[in-house]
């Protein structure tokens, strides 16, 4: 198996290089259960955000990077959940279609948690960024819920979304072509 080496504050991991369609690979960087780098990376993030009054995160992969930035930040933090949960109240929900998951899934936010970002400054704290289709859903949640996006941020930008200039990101990640080498 081919792997991508990324250095990420004083960090080396080799992450496998995976097919996602038949033209293209991405290397895959799963922050699940790597403390380490989400103790390393997070107070770099912090540095690079404006001042906020709530964060979001999608489920489930940036859960881990956005509980310790809010730790850091000494303020709670919310998630979209990617199914409407019988405890919610008035959710409110957007459709989202991402590069790492097959077909249409949703996003939804508790009532009370829209409460919590009514007329708020909004930081959307994720993994990685890629197509920026995940970060926009979850921003259209947010301002369907009345809330204000003053950050959108990551680890890393992957892809075309190095040339973006509305996301705060640490590093890149390359895409590769179905054997493995890199395409951009």
């Amino acid at each position: 198996m081919k792997t991508y080496t990324l250095e990420i504050c004083g960090l080396k991991r080799k992450l496998p290089i995976i097919p996602i369609s038949d033209e293209l690979s991405i290397a895959s960087f799963v922050i699940l259960g790597d403390t380490e780098l989400v103790c390393r990376v997070a107070p770099e993030l912090v540095k690079r955000l404006p001042e906020v009054d709530a964060l979001v995160s999608a489920e489930a992969k940036g859960i881990p990077l956005i509980h310790e930035v809010s730790r850091i930040m000494g303020m709670n933090y919310i998630v979209a959940r990617k199914s409407v949960k019988a405890y919610m109240e008035n959710p409110v929900i957007v459709e989202v279609d991402s590069i790492t998951t097959h077909g249409k899934q949703i996003l939804c936010l508790n009532g009370i948690d829209v409460e919590k970002v009514k007329g708020k400054r909004v930081a959307i704290i994720d993994d990685v960024i890629s197509t920026g289709a995940s970060v926009a859903a979850v921003e259209k949640l947010v301002k369907k819920a009345g809330g204000k996006i003053v950050a959108k941020a990551a680890i890393l930008a992957e892809g075309d979304a190095v040339n973006r200039d509305d996301i705060i990101y640490l590093g890149t990640l390359p895409l590769f072509d179905r054997e493995g080498n890199i395409i951009k």
